[in-house]
C-alpha cells in the first residue's frame, strides 16, 4: 500500500474511534439523559395545553376530524346502498305496473271480443 493510502486509513480509523468515544460519552451523560428526558416533558406539555386550548374554543382536534371523516364515508357507503336498493325496487315496480297494464289491457280485449 502506498503511504498516502495508509494515513487515510489511519485518519479514518481514529476519526471513527473519535466519534464513536463522543457518541458513548453522549449516551452516558446525565446532563444529556435531563435534556431529553425535560424536552419530551415539555412537549407532552405542550400538547395538553394545545387540546385544552382547542376545547375552551370548541376547536375539533385531528383525531375528531379522522373520526368524522371516517363516520361520513361509512354514512356515504350506507346511503349508496340505499340508492341501489331503492333503484331495484323501482325497477321492479315499474315492471309490475307494466304487467298489470298489459294485464288489464288484455282483460278490456277479451271483454270487448266477447261483448
Amino acid at each position: 500500500m502506498e503511504p498516502e493510502h495508509d494515513d487515510q486509513e489511519s485518519l479514518r480509523a481514529r476519526s471513527e474511534q473519535a466519534i464513536g468515544e463522543l457518541a458513548q460519552a453522549l449516551l452516558d451523560s446525565q446532563v444529556l439523559e435531563n435534556a431529553v428526558a425535560a424536552a419530551f416533558g415539555a412537549r407532552e406539555k405542550a400538547v395538553e395545553a394545545q387540546q385544552a386550548a382547542m376545547a375552551a374554543l370548541n376547536l375539533p382536534s385531528a383525531g375528531d376530524v379522522e373520526r368524522l371523516e371516517r363516520r361520513l364515508r361509512s354514512v356515504s357507503q350506507r346511503l349508496e346502498e340505499v340508492e341501489d336498493e331503492i333503484d331495484r325496487v323501482s325497477r321492479e315496480l315499474g315492471g309490475l305496473r307494466r304487467q298489470l297494464a298489459a294485464d288489464r289491457a288484455g282483460e278490456g280485449a277479451e271483454e270487448t271480443s266477447q261483448g
